[in-house]
């Protein structure tokens, strides 16, 4: 049976939660961080899930109006600071993918603070992907590789990626459009695709369990018969 260990979300439609609702599209984005701690505090406590891996703000991001974008800078680390009891209640190591350096210092601190202050827990590790490509991690993966002179296969690649959380086994893009958006293009060579029209900030533990009941119904081939 198909063990889901590690899952990956593509957050998609706090923006469209929040005009349908006529509100502005930061309340959207206020709402589906409530919404990650109850799938975090979810997947901490599944007996399966190991990897959580959350596409919180890619490249492509930058392009949203100023206004929109300090928003979530400003949310991310007002986020981190209150959810880090949770963290630790929980016991969730907390990982970032993507080029952090973009953000501004007193961000990255908390970022890496959090990261330092939760590196011993072990029931799950909840990635988010912040300023995350997946093109631009697989470029910056070669470059480390070739800076290491060290050889480029299947079997090392990914010691150079930004960080070593293996393979995704179920892919989630809420929000109804089914696209890649660029979003773990190494890791997700096998994953099992899974898109539902529920905006993220109605996306709950009940509907999750759902689609990793259906997940194990799979036949996962790898290539094979």
């Amino acid at each position: 049976m198909n063990r889901a260990r590690h899952i990956a979300i593509i957050m998609d439609g706090n923006g469209r939660w929040a005009q349908q609702r006529g509100m502005q599209r930061i309340k959207g984005h206020e709402k589906g961080a409530e919404v990650v701690r109850h799938i975090t505090t979810f997947c901490a406590n599944h007996d399966e899930v190991e990897v959580l891996t959350l596409y919180a703000f890619s490249t492509e991001n930058w392009k949203r109006p100023k206004m929109e974008v300090d928003f979530l800078m400003r949310l991310l680390d007002n986020w981190l600071q209150k959810e880090l009891p949770t963290y630790q209640k929980e016991r969730v190591r907390f990982e970032v993918i993507g080029d952090i350096s973009k953000f501004s210092k007193k961000l990255q601190e908390r970022i890496n603070l959090t990261r330092e202050l939760t590196k011993n827990n072990t029931k799950l590790t909840q990635v988010l992907a912040l300023n995350y490509g997946g093109r631009d991690e697989i470029i910056r993966a070669c470059k480390r590789a070739k800076e290491a002179n060290a050889p480029i296969d299947e079997a090392n690649f990914e010691a150079f990626f930004d960080a070593q959380i293996g393979e995704v086994d179920m892919l989630i893009r809420t929000g109804g459009e089914k696209r890649i958006s660029n979003f773990l293009l190494w890791r997700i060579a096998y994953a099992e695709l899974f898109f539902t029209d529920t905006l993220w900030p109605d996306f709950t533990p009940e509907e999750l369990a759902s689609l990793i009941d259906e997940f194990k119904k799979r036949h996962r081939r790898f290539g094979g018969i």
